[in-house]
């Protein structure tokens, strides 16, 4: 059976879990730790030490892919939402192949969740376009068009409003810090996704994100012609498909 590590680096939590690569399912329990307060790089990279060392895959020899919430390019860090700035045009990649003395493939964290939906979950086999969203500390997308990716898609950060950006509005976050019910909460996911569907017309909504095991509490509320469906890998999107694009 095929392995591959996959850690997901988000803005409250570092998760990580060697996967199936054939069958794309978890095939060790998922390890967890704090994300850093202020998530500076060497912070971080220390975190996911310690989630390897957790895993007992420090010194494996298996593929490993990290997920991170920015725009990745060329394994540069081009953006950083709830992380330090100073991973603004920082080569992430060089330094956790350095720092970890191995090889990787760094890649954006709704990106990996989308192509773990593709391969594996609730896009697989669909035709057309695919626009997935991870609803956390921000909100993340990623773009699909029959199974192939177009990378480093930033939706949450449209501007909305008096906002500067949708995700301070419509993030799971924004829900938790205002005490939102589900029903108050929907109306402004209502909001983000009619305004999304209108620019992109897309054939299906997946929503990924760790609130996505609560979908039948807010997905029925919503009015959209595109169907909407929760990712089928919820939390573990990230993980699945950083070490997806890792055995690649």
């Amino acid at each position: 059976m095929a392995k591959a590590i996959g850690v997901d680096i988000g803005g409250t939590g570092i998760k990580a879990g060697i996967v199936d690569l054939e069958h794309g399912i978890m095939a060790s329990d998922r390890v967890r730790v704090p994300t850093p307060e202020g998530a500076s790089p060497q912070d971080v990279l220390e975190a996911v030490k310690t989630v390897l060392k957790t895993l007992d895959v420090h010194d494996s020899t298996l593929p490993l892919g990290v997920a991170f919430p920015a725009i990745v390019k060329r394994g540069k860090t081009l953006s950083a939402a709830n992380v330090s700035k100073e991973w603004v045009d920082f080569d992430a990649e060089r330094f956790f192949r350095d720092g970890l003395g191995r090889n990787i493939v760094f890649v954006n964290d709704a990106d990996a969740a989308g192509v773990a939906e593709a391969r594996h979950g609730a896009a697989r086999d669909v035709r057309g376009f695919t626009l997935l969203t991870t609803l956390g500390t921000g909100i993340g997308s990623a773009f699909l068009y029959d199974g192939v990716l177009l990378p480093n898609t930033e939706l949450g950060h449209l501007n909305f409003g008096k906002y500067e950006s949708v995700e301070t509005y419509a993030a799971t976050s924004a829900r938790e810090r205002e005490g939102l019910s589900w029903a108050d909460w929907a109306e402004r996911l209502q909001a983000f996704y009619s305004h999304i569907e209108f620019l992109f017309s897309p054939d299906l909504f997946v929503v990924g994100g760790g609130v996505s095991k609560n979908a039948g509490d807010f997905l029925p509320l919503l009015d959209l012609k595109t169907p909407i469906v929760p990712a089928i890998h919820r939390n573990n999107s990230g993980i699945i498909g950083a070490a997806s694009l890792a055995g690649d």
